[in-house]
């Protein structure tokens, strides 16, 4: 995808900015080459890796051939196309490869460490023999097939003498394997096969995992850009109508918007008077009166009367489309333990082989024979395994996860868990956030007829309000009066006869920011008042999350006066009126003053800031579009979940500490052992199995400590 261009200004050449689908994007070290590399190359000024989406946006001059940047990206050894060819399906096609990659390697791990059960537990001879070439029997094949994502990336870098991490783990599965069939061919004692198998899956998993969050939030910014109308009824110069799609409109364009239509542009009020739901783009619950030169935007649903909008934005160029693109910017892999894992996956095969073939040739050079300094070398690749390194964080957060749902609330992604552990800030949205996100009337004002009349004009109406009114007389158990000949103007209101008597459900004379409406009754006329109450337990939420050190503020794209009685009631320090952007500054404000943000949000226009901050948590009454920026999402009324997930978090990164220094201590101790030759290959699978299984009853203990 290429962007508007742009002036270098340390040159007159126009620059333009090219985005490309880059799978092969591993891990730092991957990050590091493409931003470096690149801009040493004539005519590209920067390159930008977004890690989490596997792509690179590529500022380069205007004249340069796409195909010059798909080889500079080649010679680094990355496969590259241009987002725009497919943007989706080649990253479904990778998460599927992946998942059926993990299910073959998971089947034959399964099998394979059946058979070597037996031999583990003394089979020897022919039995030992025959147990062996089952056990190649099935590893192979799987090795072939589940090994292929590490195999291709490690080729693609090899063939352009480079190296990535793929490299060392294709190198030690090839190796695992290489020597298993000697092993089995020579009717030696041990074969291997387990662990080669075993370490593909564990790897597997990780990138499995990966590729389905990526997936995930491609198909955020989809359902957001869903909400735009994909077509317009345009107005032409001589009055008839046209339909044109949303991606053909210009602007200067004039739309014809009908009732009950989203809007699929920008634009600028023409004609008409309507009441506009901009709930998707402002988190706001009440709707918005528009009349002409209001500015309406793309994604707006229009409620009640037709419009006709001037077109001032369109397709890219629109708020939702911003929106969307600053979601996409934003979602960055930020896990300081993935970072981590990154360093030790790239470290471990050439420390690991060389640890190996020191031994090897230590053990030659001390006299002796090939096949016992073999043996060894071969003991010190399979102690080393990484397994319990591997389930350090994933096991920890698998539980964990598990023990949160039975809360109420889901970790869509594990390594929220660590960012979740480190908030020391929590931003909470007003409207379907710390409130319910539905108005409420306020009946009060109203007698025993007055509540009648007013039910049967309201459920009449589709407008919110209206249906906000009737939800609250029907709770009070309020019976619809006789109201005849009922009809709805368009921006205007309700109107009926009752007993003879003209009545009507409208707007006030002095409208209150859509905050009121009025019910008339012959010359008596009532202001009914609407408020969004707050979740039963919000004021126990923020206390719980201040008793954990973490403080707490409201940053809405509501209006002033409904977001300040909000926090005078909880008694926190607000920010109203806030855009997207301004959230994104928000946030990027705390960051630089050390603070790591929690963003607490429901509507479209926190989208960008749940995919920014440090951690984010939305509620299942959420937009589909927050839901999926959201780290985590909880159900149901209560707001509790949002402190249980911190709580829990933090318990589950003490035991990923704890689960990384086991495995840490347990290689400080086993490789010296291997070294030296007193541990058999057969001893080292035990060991190396039984610190797995450490690791993993350590992390079961979090579905105890996560409640």
């Amino acid at each position: 995808m290429t962007v508007a261009a742009r002036l270098d200004p340390a040159s007159s050449e126009a620059l333009v900015d090219t985005r490309f689908t880059v799978p092969g994007i591993r891990c730092a070290g991957c990050i590091a080459k493409i931003e470096r590399e690149l801009p040493k190359l004539k005519g590209i000024a920067n390159a930008r890796v977004n890690f989490s989406a596997k792509r690179v946006a590529i500022r380069h001059a205007e004249n340069m051939p796409h195909d010059a940047l798909t080889h500079a990206l080649q010679e680094l050894g990355f496969e590259a196309q241009e987002f725009d060819d497919n943007p989706l399906g080649s990253e479904d096609a990778e998460a599927k490869r992946l998942q059926r990659a993990l299910a073959v390697a998971g089947f034959g791990m399964m099998n394979v460490m059946l058979l070597s059960v037996s031999v583990w537990s003394g089979a020897g001879g022919v039995t030992r023999d025959l147990f062996h070439w089952l056990s190649g029997v099935i590893a192979l094949p799987v090795i072939a097939y589940a090994g292929q994502p590490f195999f291709r990336s490690a080729w693609m870098a090899l063939k352009y003498r480079r190296t990535n991490m793929d490299v060392p783990i294709s190198i030690g599965v090839l190796l695992a394997t290489a020597l298993s069939i000697y092993e089995t061919m020579a009717g030696g004692g041990h074969a291997y096969f387990e662990s080669a198998v075993m370490l593909l899956f564990f790897l597997l998993a990780g990138r499995a995992l990966d590729a389905a969050m990526r997936t995930r939030t491609r198909a955020g910014i989809g359902a957001l850009l869903s909400r735009m109308g994909r077509s317009a009824m345009v107005i032409a110069d001589d009055g008839s109508f046209r339909s044109v799609p949303s991606q053909d409109l210009q602007p200067g364009m004039t739309m014809a918007v009908a009732a009950g239509e989203s809007l699929a542009a920008d634009g600028v009020v023409a004609q008409g008077e309507s009441a506009i739901d901009n709930a998707m783009l402002t988190g706001e619950s009440m709707p918005e009166q528009v009349s002409v030169d209001s500015i309406v935007y793309a994604g707006a649903v229009n409620l009640s009367a037709p419009l006709r909008v001037r077109v001032t934005a369109a397709a890219s160029n629109t708020l939702l489309a911003e929106i969307a693109q600053l979601m996409d910017e934003a979602g960055q892999s930020r896990s300081r333990y993935v970072r981590i894992a990154d360093r030790a996956s790239r470290l471990y095969a050439p420390v690991v082989h060389s640890l190996a073939l020191l031994a090897f040739l230590g053990w030659m050079t001390a006299g002796a024979g090939w096949h016992q300094s073999l043996v060894i070398a071969i003991a010190v690749l399979i102690i080393t395994c990484p397994c319990a390194m591997g389930l350090a964080v994933p096991a920890a957060q698998i539980v964990t996860s598990g023990a949160l749902l039975k809360r109420g609330l889901l970790v869509k992604d594990g390594s929220a868990l660590e960012r979740l552990a480190e908030v020391d800030i929590a931003l909470f949205d007003k409207t379907g956030t710390l409130t319910l996100g539905t108005p409420r009337a306020d009946i009060t004002a109203l007698d025993a007829e007055a509540r009648s009349v007013a039910l049967a004009l309201a459920q009449a109406s589709n407008h919110p309000l209206s249906k906000a009114l009737a939800s609250s007389l029907r709770d009070a158990d309020v019976e619809a009066a006789n109201v005849i000949s009922i009809s709805e103007r368009g921006g205007d209101g309700v109107f009926g006869t009752w007993r003879a008597i003209e009545v009507a459900l409208e707007r006030p004379d002095c409208m209150q920011a859509g905050l009121s409406s009025q019910l008339r009754i012959g010359v008596d006329t009532s202001v009914i008042g609407f408020h969004d109450p707050l979740r039963s337990d919000a004021e126990e939420a923020i206390t719980a999350l201040s008793d954990m050190g973490i403080e707490s503020r409201i940053l809405s794209g509501d209006r002033s006066a409904s977001v300040s009685t909000i926090a005078r009631e909880l008694g926190l320090h607000a920010r109203a009126g806030a855009s997207p952007q301004d959230k994104l500054a928000m946030l990027d404000h705390l960051r630089r003053q050390g603070r790591l943000p929690l963003m607490v949000g429901d509507g479209i226009n926190d989208g960008p800031a749940l995919a920014a901050a440090h951690a984010s948590i939305a509620p299942g009454s959420a937009s589909d579009v927050s839901q999926q920026a959201a780290d985590a999402v909880f159900t149901g009324r209560a707001l509790m979940p949002v402190a249980a997930a911190i709580r829990a978090s933090r318990a589950c990164m003490r035991v990923v500490r704890q689960n990384f220094g086991f495995a840490f201590i347990y290689n400080v101790f086993a490789v010296p052992l291997a070294l030296f030759g007193m541990v058999t290959p057969l001893i080292a699978a035990i060991a190396m199995s039984g610190s797995s299984i450490v690791v993993v009853a350590n992390s079961l203990r979090l579905a105890r400590l996560a409640r």
